[in-house]
């Protein structure tokens, strides 16, 4: 049965009809239309749910690494004379490991707020313009901060909403300025 001379059994390959197909007919796209009505193709956004995942995820990285960064900084200077290299180096790790937890944590939900109040915006306002962005970074400056109080909320919805007008325009800019 395992005899290699035995042609009674012939054995599986999954690649077996891909030896004879020319290099440029394995990356042929589809020509089709990517959606089905024509008005779907004008709009070049995201879902929310792409937007609720996307602004998350990069509020967690953003932070993680900024806050990771921030604590391996106070880990390094909180080093005593006299220490050990391997107790240094684990002071560093737990150091920026509880930094960049909390600081991730921290972002992660401020991306989670601002990507579901600008897709409920855009949803009841049924358009998708700065305004939206703007009153989002607004909303989730104030939410966040509103347990401190409505000073620390007005002062906070401020920044926000200064903050997502600034990243509207530092994209528009981008995609006029920077050629790709």
């Amino acid at each position: 049965m395992n005899d290699p001379n035995d042609h009674k059994y012939r054995k599986y390959h999954p690649y077996q009809d891909l030896y004879n197909v020319p290099a440029q007919n394995l990356y042929n796209l589809p020509t089709s239309p990517e959606f089905l009505f024509h008005e779907e193709s004008l709009n070049q956004r995201r879902s929310w749910s792409e937007n609720l995942q996307y602004y998350t995820g990069t509020g967690y990285l953003t932070g993680a690494i900024l806050g990771g960064s921030k604590g391996s900084i106070e880990g390094i200077r909180a080093a005593e004379p006299g220490e050990s290299l391997k107790l240094r180096v684990n002071r560093v790790l737990n150091s920026g490991g509880h930094a960049g937890r909390k600081f991730g944590n921290n972002l992660g939900v401020l991306g989670l707020m601002f990507a579901g109040i600008e897709s409920g915006l855009i949803h009841w306002r049924d358009t998708d313009d700065l305004v939206n962005t703007v009153l989002a970074g607004l909303s989730t400056g104030a939410i966040y901060r509103a347990a401190k109080g409505p000073r620390s909320a007005a002062i906070a919805g401020a920044i926000g909403g200064i903050a997502a007008a600034g990243a509207v325009a530092a994209k528009q800019a981008v995609k006029r300025y920077v050629p790709i």
